[in-house]
């Protein structure tokens, strides 16, 4: 447990990707395979079952710790984590043991999840009698859910490959399959040569696009690079593979490598009209309904249908979906992304002539540089984001390769705002009031309209922190209210209608833009200023969940 705990450590001490990738390098390479298999499953981002009640866990604290809860609500506010508040209010064990991560997972954590309550106490308490402080903070990660040390996929997917000598792009399609955090599955994950057992549902590892912020023509001839917009949906591999038994088997996996056909049955279908052994890559989206509008509807739209084991017929029709195609990555049980993108974009050009309801990402015209700008300035109108150019002599690579694939956004919607409540970050930041509350003006009174952590430099945040311990008007747990005064410029890439906030709309991925020290109070933005840049937003019809939901009076 210590070395992981190490490991954690370590790739919570830096932001270097080098640094990452050598620390995880190292601990693989002296991990036994039971341990490492956990690691490797984790980092990935998966989970090994619900998580555990902060609330039980902060009764059992407060009775074993033999403090009164007010106490511990008080140290929680100052350490703003209530994972590593925990673990420091509890008494040190009179001597520590050391189990391995795999024993703590498999023999603790695991039969908790399961357990009654007096069957998850008797076990967590047994852990917090038995670790130190560190390694008590590691297990509250665990069984909270909230396990995150700033790996990505990819940082996970080189480290791996360096430490068992094999390459990144079959490193990066194993991982991609469905593996158990197991010693048999963990050495297979790592054995040089193909792995002997063949899963259909293995999707290929996605290619993914740099934002573009140089002059465009230093890309070279505009001949050279292929346009299309670039679509605000669901990544998305749509696959119709043929298993030992002849029969046909369709898979719909996301991004995130989650199966998500039961969301999209309709899609399934289309996959089953495919000929076998064929691997798509696009965007499912949410689509109008009426045939005079051919354009996507809101993402928020698209949420309707997400988290759903069934979908109710009703939202068929009321929220309809179609899945894009912009790229294929195995025809006739051949994986082709060796090809170059015009190969690739001529075969599935000529797959969709046979698949009718198909659809395929249109190519955007160009005939010179000095067209995109003009271009970009439909985005919106289309429903779309921005647009997407892609080298079209390069293979299909994995991960994020420069030079490849580009993205241009349009620029965000903004607002300003002013700050109303903030409350502690978590990891680097826990103790800084870093996450925060903004309000627009609604006549007299102020609204709140977004949450947002991002934007501001270390520097600005240590400045903000100050500010807020001197200004605290209310408390709402860990929740600071403060006095309207720090006005920020917020930018968000949709605004949307929402019936689960008390202005009635939401903002979609806000984030700051910049401290507005030089604007006042009046004149920030009003409700009625966000109405009407809803009201012009296109493709925001029906209403959508929204992306903010603080738990507070505030909200």
């Amino acid at each position: 447990m210590k070395r992981f705990l190490q490991l954690y450590t370590e790739l919570d001490a830096t932001t270097r990707t080098n640094e990452k990738v050598e620390a995880l390098e190292r601990y693989f390479n002296e991990a036994e395979a039971a341990d490492a298999a956990w690691a490797a499953y984790l980092l990935a981002g998966k989970k090994f079952g619900k998580s555990l009640s902060s609330r039980r866990l902060r009764e059992w604290a407060v009775e074993e710790s033999k403090l009164d809860a007010w106490l511990i609500d008080e140290c929680y506010q100052s350490v703003g984590d209530l994972s590593e508040t925990l673990a420091l209010i509890l008494p040190d064990p009179p001597a520590t043991a050391d189990p391995t991560l795999h024993e703590v997972i498999e023999e603790h954590l695991t039969p908790a999840m399961t357990a009654d309550e007096a069957g998850q106490k008797a076990i967590i308490v047994g852990l917090w009698r038995a670790l130190d402080a560190p390694s008590r903070f590691l297990v509250h990660k665990l069984i909270g859910g909230n396990f995150r040390v700033g790996v990505s996929r990819q940082l996970l997917v080189r480290a791996l490959a360096k430490a068992s000598n094999l390459d990144e792009g079959v490193m990066a399609h194993r991982i991609s399959a469905r593996w158990k955090p197991t010693p048999r599955d963990y050495m297979k994950l790592i054995a040089a040569g193909e792995s002997d057992e063949v899963d259909l549902s293995r999707p290929y590892p996605f290619l993914l696009a740099h934002p573009f912020q140089a002059e465009l023509p230093t890309l070279g001839e505009l001949s050279d690079w292929q346009f299309e917009w670039k679509w605000d949906g669901i990544r998305a591999q749509l696959m119709h593979r043929a298993g030992d038994d002849g029969v046909g088997h369709t898979f719909v996996i996301s991004r995130g490598e989650e199966h998500v056909a039961t969301a999209f049955p309709e899609i399934v279908q289309l996959a089953a009209t495919l000929p076998e052994g064929t691997v798509l890559d696009g965007e499912i989206l949410a689509w109008n309904a009426d045939p005079n509008v051919d354009r996507p509807r809101s993402f928020s739209a698209l949420q309707t249908r997400l988290n759903r084991k069934n979908v109710e017929l009703m939202l068929f029709t009321d929220v309809p979906v179609v899945f894009l195609a912009y790229d294929v990555m195995e025809l006739d049980g051949v994986d082709i992304r060796a090809k170059p993108l015009a190969e690739r974009r001529a075969s599935l050009e000529s797959l969709v002539a046979r698949v009718p309801d198909l659809k395929l990402s249109p190519l955007v015209e160009l005939k010179s540089w000095e067209n995109v700008k003009p271009t970009m300035c439909a985005s919106r109108e289309r429903g779309v984001e921005g647009l997407m150019i892609k080298r079209r002599d390069a293979a299909y690579e994995v991960g994020r390769p420069r030079g490849v694939w580009w993205k241009l956004k349009v620029e965000p919607y903004t607002a300003d705002v002013v700050m109303i409540a903030a409350q502690p970050g978590n990891g680097k930041r826990a103790g800084l009031f870093s996450d925060y509350t903004f309000a627009v003006r609604d006549g007299d009174q102020l609204v709140p309209i977004a949450k947002a952590y991002s934007g501001l430099t270390d520097e600005e945040i240590a400045q903000v922190d100050r500010w807020i311990r001197n200004n605290i008007t209310d408390r709402y747990g860990p929740v600071r209210g403060v006095k309207p005064e720090l006005i920020f410029e917020l930018g968000f890439e949709g605004i949307n209608e929402s019936d689960r906030h008390k202005s009635g709309i939401a903002l979609r991925f806000p984030r700051m833009l910049r401290w507005r020290k030089d604007k006042p109070l009046a004149e920030i933005d009003t409700i009625e200023n966000l109405r009407e840049m809803l009201k012009n937003a296109e493709g925001t019809r029906g209403k959508g969940q929204g992306t903010w939901n603080a738990e507070s009076p505030l909200s």
